[in-house]
Parts: C-alpha cells; sequence; structure tokens
C-alpha cells in the first residue's frame, strides 16, 4: 500500500442510534498516514436538541457541556478540510460515516468519501475471538484508554488496533480491497477509476451507463447508487462483462425515493431500451385476463390478446406481455381458490372440467355448485388478480432533500406521473397535482406501486376524493 496515503480516524458520540432523527455531540478525527498521527481535530458539538439521560449516563456529555459548544455547521468546513482526499476509518463506519453524512446533508453539501471499516478489517486480521467490538478488542489487546465512550479517547483506541492491523503486509492488501470495495482497478472500463467510483452518491435514484459515443446501454436503480454500480464491476457475470467492454461514462438522477426511482427506470427502460437491460424491456403487454359473468350467473374468467381499442369492451383485471404468463396467472388462482377449469377457460373440452374429475373443482361445471357459493371465491380471485387501481390518490414519500416530499399521482385506474414538492408548500390535490411531471402507465408501473404500497409503510396514501 502506499505510505502517502491518508486516513482520517474517526469516532463521534451522538444523542441516539438513527442518523436521520439523531445529532452528533462530539467528533474526533486523527489523521494518519499508514505509519504515524499527522494531524487531530476534536470538538464537542452542540446538537440542537436534549441529550437523552441515558446517553449521558454513557458518555458523560451533559446538556450544560454543549451549550456553549460550536454548532456543525460552525465546524463543518474543518472536517471537510482535515478528511479531504482520506480514507474515512472508523469501528462500525456505517455509523459514525452515516451520522457525519446526514449532518452534512441537513446543511444541503454531499458528503462523499472512500471508506475503511476497522470491525470488517479486524474480522480479517484476527480471526477467532468472540466479538470485534472496541470495547472487546481493547480488552484483548490490553489497549490503554482514559476515557471510553468520548470520542477522542475511543479514536486513539481505534489508531493503536489500526496500527496494529496494517502492521501485516496481507492485511494492508485486505484494506485495499476494502477500500476499493471489491473493485480490482485493474479491471474497471478504461475510462473510469476508483476515484471516479467513490465520488459517486450513496443516494437513491438512477443511474445511465453510456458508451464512448454517449449512448445509454444500461439503467439501473439502486438506494445506493455507488455501492450499486461497484458491484457491477465485481461481479463475475455476463452482464458484468458487456459493461466492462462497452461502458466509457456514467451518469445518475436523484430520485430521494425508491419507488420514484423503480418507476423512472421502468420508463427509462422503455424508451431507450439499453442492449444490456435484459428486465422490463417489453413495451406492450397485449395479452389480458379479464372477467365476466355467464348465462347461469357464474363469475367467469379467461385470457385473451387484446388491443389498444378493444380494451373497453373488456373488464381487464391484468395485463401481460406473453400468452403464457396470462394463463400461468390465471393457473394460480384456479388452485389457490379451486376455480373450475370451465369457468376460467383454461379447460376447453368437453361440459365438465378435468379438476371435477379430480375433486379440485367443487362441481360448478357440473351445477353440483350454485353460483353464490362459487362466486363467493370467485371474488376473491378476482380482487387478487386485479393490477388496475379502483380509486384515485397521491403516494407521499421521501424526497431528494429533507426540505421536499415526493408525490405519486394514480388516477383513472393507472400511474400517471411523478414530481416534488417543498414541505412547507400547502398539500392540497391542486398543489400536488400541479407538481406531477406525466409519464406512461403501465402494467409493470401498476404491480411497481402495487409491490411498495405492500412493503414500505413509511409512504403516505391521499385519496382523491
Amino acid at each position: 500500500m502506499n505510505g502517502a496515503k491518508k486516513y482520517a480516524i474517526v469516532d463521534i458520540e451522538t444523542t441516539g442510534g438513527r442518523a436521520n432523527r439523531d445529532k452528533i455531540t462530539e467528533i474526533a478525527i486523527v489523521l494518519h498516514d499508514g505509519e504515524k498521527v499527522i494531524d487531530t481535530f476534536e470538538s464537542l458539538i452542540n446538537p440542537e436538541c436534549r441529550i437523552p439521560y441515558g446517553i449521558t449516563e454513557l458518555t458523560g456529555i451533559t446538556q450544560t457541556m454543549v451549550e456553549s459548544a460550536p454548532k456543525f455547521y460552525e465546524i463543518a468546513k474543518e472536517i471537510v478540510e482535515i478528511t479531504e482526499g482520506a480514507v474515512f476509518v472508523a469501528h462500525n463506519v456505517r455509523f459514525d460515516y452515516g451520522f457525519v453524512q446526514q449532518e452534512f446533508k441537513r446543511l444541503g453539501y454531499t458528503y462523499t468519501r472512500s471508506q475503511l471499516c476497522t470491525v470488517r478489517l479486524s474480522r480479517k486480521a484476527f480471526p477467532g475471538l468472540s466479538s470485534y467490538s472496541l470495547g472487546n478488542l481493547i480488552q484483548y489487546f490490553g489497549i490503554e484508554v482514559k476515557d471510553r465512550h468520548r470520542a477522542m479517547a475511543d479514536t486513539l483506541a481505534t489508531v493503536e488496533l489500526f496500527e496494529k492491523i496494517m502492521a501485516q503486509q496481507q492485511n494492508k492488501a485486505t484494506a485495499q480491497t476494502m477500500i476499493n470495495l471489491g473493485i480490482v482497478e485493474s479491471k474497471l472500463p478504461e475510462n473510469l477509476t476508483i476515484d471516479f467510483i467513490h465520488s459517486l452518491p450513496e443516494e437513491c435514484g438512477v443511474y445511465y451507463m453510456h458508451d464512448k459515443e454517449g449512448k445509454v446501454v444500461y439503467v439501473g436503480k439502486s438506494v445506493n447508487i455507488k455501492t450499486r454500480i461497484a458491484s457491477h464491476f465485481t461481479e463475475k457475470t455476463t452482464k458484468s462483462a458487456r459493461l466492462h467492454q462497452l461502458v466509457h461514462d456514467i451518469t445518475y438522477e436523484l430520485t430521494g425515493d425508491e419507488l420514484i426511482a423503480l418507476l423512472l427506470e421502468s420508463d427509462e427502460i422503455k424508451r431507450l431500451r439499453p442492449p444490456v437491460n435484459r428486465a422490463q424491456r417489453t413495451r406492450r403487454f397485449p395479452y389480458a385476463v379479464y372477467y365476466y359473468y355467464n348465462d347461469d350467473g357464474y363469475l367467469c374468467f379467461d385470457t385473451k390478446k387484446i388491443t389498444a381499442k378493444e380494451r373497453a369492451k373488456y373488464h381487464l383485471l391484468a395485463e401481460f406481455p406473453k400468452a403464457w404468463s396470462a394463463k400461468g396467472h390465471l393457473e394460480k388462482m384456479l388452485e389457490k381458490y379451486q376455480l373450475c377449469g370451465r369457468m376460467t377457460g383454461l379447460d376447453k373440452g368437453g361440459t365438465v372440467c378435468f379438476n371435477a374429475h379430480i375433486g379440485k373443482c367443487l362441481g360448478a361445471c357440473k351445477g353440483e355448485e350454485s353460483w353464490q357459493t362459487y362466486n363467493s371465491r370467485a371474488q376473491e380471485a378476482l380482487e387478487d388478480m386485479t393490477t388496475v387501481f379502483q380509486e384515485d390518490f397521491f403516494i407521499i414519500g421521501k424526497g431528494r432533500t429533507d426540505e421536499e416530499h415526493s408525490i405519486v399521482l394514480v388516477e383513472d385506474g393507472n400511474y400517471q406521473g411523478f414530481g416534488y414538492l417543498p414541505k412547507e408548500a400547502s398539500f392540497t390535490p391542486q398543489t400536488m397535482r400541479d407538481c406531477i411531471k406525466p409519464y406512461r402507465g403501465t402494467p409493470e408501473t401498476t404491480r411497481i406501486i402495487q409491490r411498495m404500497l405492500e412493503k414500505n409503510v413509511s409512504l403516505k396514501v391521499v385519496k382523491i376524493v
């Protein structure tokens, strides 16, 4: 490892464990060249909020101690300067780096540094220990610490641990691999560097990989653009090999919210048709599952290839790119709800379906099950299959900054587009509608929205009445 490389070894104390909610109360930074300490910085920080009693008990930092301390913005420039060009090192680096990054984000500044975690590095360097917490490693190595759980004391303990690790040559190579996110620089595309990868944002959005002519060859989305792009160049897949061969530049668009990243990615893949993308490239979903009632009052389903002009003639439930996928969807419902093969259009032969012969159909096709009893299950299947929204609503989510929300509009049974609205704005239906940039809804965007609403409780749904 290059002895000239700098490491900013950092420890912080905070008001709690969540960077998006809690604040830093103390920071200590020791600048190291891999062999010795070359500079230090430490400061209490006024978090501008209450320090919980339990935190004071742990750290000894009281409300009185921080009242006259500088606020984060007053020391932000010094933190930038001392860590500039250095690897950000911490014991559980995601915690410390995440808090520092969030404090800068509140100031409207994107703080990005390459990182190294001494927890991970210790596991590699000293295998077999019962615990790799800083306290356990301090005890294991007999490191003297005068003021545990204060930032500078813990930073100096991490420095001593770091020096023990880096004293072994093989650990230097391991550290370099971790710093480079697992990328072998010589295997990056010709025009990309490790420094460029580290300059990418660790935020949610859509990224575009371009060839030498500027044409987009791949579109992707991630909640952490930097780590996802890095993974493309560490994976040993056919896709990664193609990207290595084609990619000359990378651009991105931050979305803040994962739902919008998914929706934008879907639209961009269909619009740009990048050659390396495989998923979502189908533009048309001509095969539909629809429902109707037969002359005997039974709720029936079937599949059909339907043109845009014919759509209004059918009660559509779901649309698919291939006939087999539409039938497969319906077959799952048949099994799940004990539907009749004749009533689902899956069994075209004879008057009695095959499932009735083997006891899996309860006899609707033979007149042994009344339409009232059968329809109670068929109605459940209908609700399960529906991918067209029955109500109009907005979805309010996370914005690109802490000062805004994202807005997604679903209207007339389909996705209509998205936009962003400042938090101080009036969230009326009209102001939310005015911020929407139109996008075309597809069966794919419908499924994306449904899946995200099912799994993401932080999204707020506002119905349009």
